[in-house]
C-alpha cells in the first residue's frame, strides 16, 4: 500500500484518525499514535476520543478463541483461513487411531494454538488501535510469510504417514526428547546470537 500523500513511497502505518496510509515523512507520532499533519493539526485544537468503530483488542483476544475469528476481526483473512485449516489438522489428527502419547502430544500443541491465536488477535487490534502497520501472517512486519510454509510442512508428513511412508507413533515415542531438544538448543543459539 502507497503513502496517501506521497503515491510513489510504501506506507508504513495509518493514521489513527483518519485511517490515511502514510509513510515515515507524513506520520507524526505523538504518545506511540500515528496521526497526520491535518489530524494531528484538528486534535490539537480540539481533543477528540477515539472514532467509533475502533478495534477492541479485548474483543478480538476473546473472539481469537475461535478459530479464524479474530484474524477476521482484525481484517486479515488469509490468517483467518490458515487457523481454521490448522485447527481442522488438528482436530482430524486427534480424531484419528494414534499412540496415546501422540494424541497427548498433539492435544498440548492444539491448546497452545489457541492461546497463539488469542495474543495474536489482541496483538494486532492493538497495533490497529495505535494506527500501526499490522503485521503479515507470520506475525512481524515486513517478515517472510512463514504460516503457510508450517501448513505445507505439517501437511506432508501427515500424507507420508497416510501412504506408511512415516510412522508417526514411533516418531513421538522414540524421538520427542530429541526434538524438545533440538528446539531448545535452536532457540538458545538464537537468544545467544541476538545478545551479542
Amino acid at each position: 500500500m502507497k503513502c496517501a500523500v506521497h503515491s510513489e513511497v510504501d506506507a508504513t502505518g495509518f493514521c489513527r484518525n483518519c485511517g490515511k496510509p502514510l509513510c515515515p515523512a507524513c506520520t507524526r507520532e505523538v504518545s506511540g499514535m500515528l496521526y497526520c499533519e491535518s489530524c494531528l493539526a484538528s486534535l490539537i485544537a480540539q481533543p477528540q476520543q477515539p472514532p467509533a468503530g475502533s478495534p477492541s483488542p479485548g474483543l478480538a483476544a476473546t473472539l481469537g478463541m475461535i478459530p479464524g475469528l479474530g484474524a477476521v476481526y482484525n481484517g486479515q483473512y488469509m490468517k483467518a483461513l490458515i487457523h481454521v485449516l490448522a485447527f481442522a489438522a488438528f482436530v482430524g489428527f486427534l480424531s484419528g487411531e494414534h499412540a496415546d502419547s501422540l494424541k497427548a502430544a498433539m492435544g498440548c500443541l492444539l491448546a497452545a494454538f489457541i492461546v497463539y491465536m488469542m495474543i495474536d488477535a489482541h496483538r494486532v487490534a492493538k497495533l490497529r488501535l495505535g494506527g500501526q502497520a499490522t503485521p503479515d501472517i507470520s506475525g512481524a512486519p515486513g517478515a517472510k510469510a512463514i504460516g503457510p510454509f508450517i501448513l505445507i510442512g505439517l501437511g506432508f508428513i501427515f500424507l507420508l504417514e497416510n501412504f506408511g511412508l512415516l510412522n508417526l507413533d514411533r516418531l513421538i515415542d522414540v524421538w520427542w526428547p530429541l526434538i524438545l531438544i533440538g528446539a531448545g538448543a535452536l532457540l538458545a543459539w538464537r537468544h545467544v546470537g541476538t545478545t551479542r
